[in-house]
């Protein structure tokens, strides 16, 4: 399911960006420069995560090796989510790096939803699966996207 879930979500964000690099349609006045700052950024951030879930779980994202532990350190103290999260906050960054209101719009209106469907019908429910009631009470003290304070 992750795999398909994937390329699904791969191929739309790369069809994305070709469609709004040939018609921008209602341009951000928002200097490029910026928009290349926002995506080194949230790019780097986006590869902590993916480096934080494979030393502190084990495994890797998309299924490639599902994680062996229940990844619970450094970012995914503030967050259960923190891959999904810096994943959003790069696309905005390419739209913001495209000037392009409605690539924008488009990550907020459609991927944001569509990917928190997927969190909370598919991948939180494996986990409880997985992990049981360590997942549980990780469930119960720590923030599902936006990060916060972990609760000890």
């Amino acid at each position: 399911v992750h795999i398909v879930i994937m390329v699904f979500f791969g191929v739309s964000i790369i069809e994305a960006i070709r469609l709004f690099q040939i018609s921008r349609g209602i341009t951000i006045p928002l200097p490029v420069e910026i928009g290349t700052v926002l995506l080194y950024l949230t790019g780097a951030c986006l590869s902590l995560t993916v480096v934080n879930l494979a030393l502190s779980g084990l495994g890797a994202p998309f299924a490639i090796a599902l994680s062996k532990r229940l990844a619970n350190r450094w970012m995914y103290r503030w967050t259960r989510n923190p891959m999904v999260l810096c994943t959003l906050a790069t696309l905005l960054s390419v739209g913001f790096y495209l000037q392009s209101l409605y690539f924008v719009l488009w990550v907020v209106l459609l991927v944001t939803p569509a990917l928190i469907y997927i969190l909370k019908a598919y991948e939180e429910r494996e986990l409880e699966i997985r992990f049981g009631a360590s997942y549980l009470d990780y469930k119960t003290h720590t923030s599902f996207l936006w990060p916060r304070k972990p609760k000890d």
